[in-house]
């Protein structure tokens, strides 16, 4: 490590640095980032853009008694290294090391738990009027990227602080290269302006004489904001922040480090609602992040001298297969369009847009408008594909059931990331979906077991009229299925048999990317004398009742297996099922997550954790079954996570 951060264990150490010394340190912390980050793979390119803002935030606020409010919080890399979490970074993102993002529980610097886009100014506000409230006296700033500034509640947020007038700093973090060129001469000397303490003071006693003036006062206070307000209009993109109640400063160089210093002093002096408005490069420091600071955002790990992955499988992603089906069934439906909420490369769907950019639509971070736009494509003939995380969907819950299960809209939920997603942790895991979306009217919900049966499932989809439909698929790899290029249509609700148990010992029910791990299972169990039946339901909703049935009066005892959490996802929907049927006869066992927040690391060590691993869900079933088993029977250890290429024999 280098020799200024060598001396970094709190913000305290570098309250005595100049700005050459600060500069130094900027260039070790971008080496250091890039060399942990290379090996665990983790969101670069945003921190390396704040390196130069987040040193001056703790150089001049006395933090953690002012409060630092980070969005989304894949960019507080620096933040964590220089608030006592050095020599632990590179942990970062592993299993019992530090989180990616803030997190309130790691630090007391991490003053709000983030991980997901436009939270940090209602919180920040939230946290403004608790100060006052208590007659406490501290700083409160928000950090808000250009991305998130496109979701609504980054705007219902900055209306409130607008109409409350609380002392509150909001900066806005904009990375985007179209803006970074207003960073020129005549803005800069109008930020210097409009910063500088005479003309404050200069504004303010002429503000206060005019409000003395009766009417012929009030005139000129309006004249002045019109000339105030038309300048700025001309010469600075703040406007819209002053109609909001902000005071508006920039744009300012989130690189310039003595500018840096000037400005934010002078705001520190300031009083309500502030907006600075700093422009950074993503990734800089790194010139291949700077290049192509999508592909460094957040990454496995990789050769730092190339930025190619250091391992790459032939095997695609479901993402991959996802986008690439789509965009092959486009090309002869006209009427397809493809939505997301800026996520296209991680959803895969830039190969739709290279080829259809008139039916691609990227919303920004705004989940809820995806939706509601989706539906409107749908009143009007479309077939609108909405590809969104699982944990990111969540935000769009009341549109899903209004705006398109009400009205029975054809759109289609392309739902990634479900299940556990390792080492980004509990704000990204999706194992809600199922639970939140099997009991909306209308709806149907499946889950492919692979890559082939997820393009089949897609094709269904776009098939599909009668109303919403969702496909929710893991992240990362397939299991080496070949791909085909003709497709069938999987009857609605309609589940297969995968292996066919010779007795009536059990029937192993799932659903989605757990279908091969019951195989493995199901040979396991073999060992122990015990034959089961393994389902692949395919469907969530709506159910094979009849296979249900068949399945219940044929087996002594059945075992849902699924990777959501178990309150009210498939296994609950299968019991369910059950009891209004009156079959009582059979025993069940559900497996699925626990009622609680997993934590994040590596796939395979999580669903070891929880017990959904090979070990984990056989030892449950014989445990169920009331068969004995012995230690030694355990020596190798096969994870879900892991490819296998097993053949399926349907019955």
């Amino acid at each position: 490590m280098s020799t200024l951060l060598n001396k970094i264990n709190s913000p305290e150490d570098i309250k005595n640095f100049d700005s050459n010394q600060l500069a130094q340190l900027a260039d070790e912390l971008r080496e250091y980032i890039i060399s942990v980050i290379s090996e665990n793979g983790g969101h670069l390119a945003p921190s390396l853009g704040v390196v130069e803002l987040t040193l001056v935030l703790h150089y001049l606020y006395n933090t953690p008694q002012d409060k630092i409010i980070w969005d989304v919080g894949h960019q507080a890399y620096i933040h964590k290294i220089i608030t006592g979490r050095k020599d632990r970074f590179p942990t970062i993102r592993q299993y019992r090391g530090i989180s990616g993002f803030p997190k309130i529980d790691e630090s007391i610097y991490d003053h709000f738990g983030v991980g997901h886009a436009c939270t940090s100014i209602s919180a920040a506000l939230g946290m403004a009027c608790a100060r006052d409230l208590k007659k406490e006296n501290h700083a409160v700033i928000a950090i808000i990227g250009d991305g998130a500034m496109t979701g609504g509640l980054a705007f219902e947020g900055l209306n409130n602080v607008g109409s409350l007038n609380k002392d509150i700093t909001v900066i806005l973090n904009d990375n985007n290269m179209s803006i970074s060129q207003n960073v020129g001469a005549l803005h800069k000397y109008l930020t210097y302006l409009l910063t500088t303490s005479t003309y404050n003071k200069v504004k303010a006693d002429i503000w206060e004489l005019t409000g003395r003036l009766s009417r012929f006062g009030q005139r000129i206070r309006s004249t002045i904001r019109q000339v105030d307000e038309g300048l700025k209009a001309l010469v600075v993109p703040g406007l819209l922040f002053e109609r909001l109640g902000f005071r508006y400063i920039g744009p300012v160089d989130g690189h310039d480090i003595p500018e840096l210093i000037r400005i934010f002093r002078e705001v520190q002096k300031m009083k309500g609602p502030i907006l600075v408005h700093v422009c950074t490069i993503k990734g800089k420091g790194y010139e291949l992040a700077e290049k192509n600071a999508t592909h460094f955002h957040g990454l496995t790990p990789f050769n730092r001298e190339t930025g190619a992955a250091r391992s790459v499988s032939p095997i695609p992603t479901y993402s991959k297969v996802f986008g690439n089906t789509l965009t092959a069934m486009a090309e002869k439906d006209e009427k397809i369009v493809a939505i997301t909420a800026a996520m296209a490369v991680g959803t895969g769907l830039t190969p739709f847009c290279d080829k259809y950019p008139e039916r691609f639509f990227d919303v920004g971070i705004a989940e809820g408008h995806a939706v509601t736009f989706a539906a409107g494509l749908a009143t009007q003939g479309m077939k609108p594909v909405v590809a969104i995380y699982s944990s990111f969907l969540q935000r769009s819950y009341d549109q899903i059931i209004h705006d398109v299960a009400l009205q029975k809209l054809p759109v289609i939920f392309a739902i990634d990331r479900a299940g556990l997603v390792g080492d980004d942790g509990p704000t990204h895991h999706g194992i809600f979906d199922l639970s939140f979306l099997r009991h909306i009217p209308n709806m149907v919900v499946m889950a492919p077991k692979d890559e082939q049966e997820l393009q089949d499932m897609l094709w269904t989809a776009i098939n599909y009229q009668a109303g919403p439909i969702a496909i929710r698929y893991p992240r990362g790899q397939g299991v080496g299925k070949p791909l085909k290029s003709t497709f069938n249509i999987i009857p609605i609700g309609q589940s297969e048999i995968v292996t066919k148990g010779d007795g009536r010992e059990l029937a192993i029910l799932t659903i989605g990317s757990m279908v091969y791990p019951a195989i493995k299972v199901a040979e396991k169990l073999l060992s122990f004398n015990i034959q089961a039946t393994v389902v692949n339901m395919r469907f969530i909703k709506p159910l094979d009742g009849k296979m249900l049935r068949q399945i219940a009066l044929t087996h002594d005892a059945i075992v849902t297996l699924e990777d959501n959490v178990k309150q009210g996802g498939f296994g609950s929907a299968v019991n369910e099922y059950l009891i209004e049927n009156q079959l009582f006869e059979i025993k069940s066992l559900c497996l699925g997550l626990p009622d609680e927040f997993v934590e994040h690391g590596a796939n395979d060590l999580l669903y070891h954790n929880v017990g959904l691993d090979f070990e984990g869900i056989t030892q449950s079933i014989t445990k169920f079954l009331g068969v004995e088993t012995t230690p030694e029977k355990w020596e190798s250890t096969e994870y879900i996570t892991e490819n296998n290429t097993l053949e399926l024999t349907t019955h």
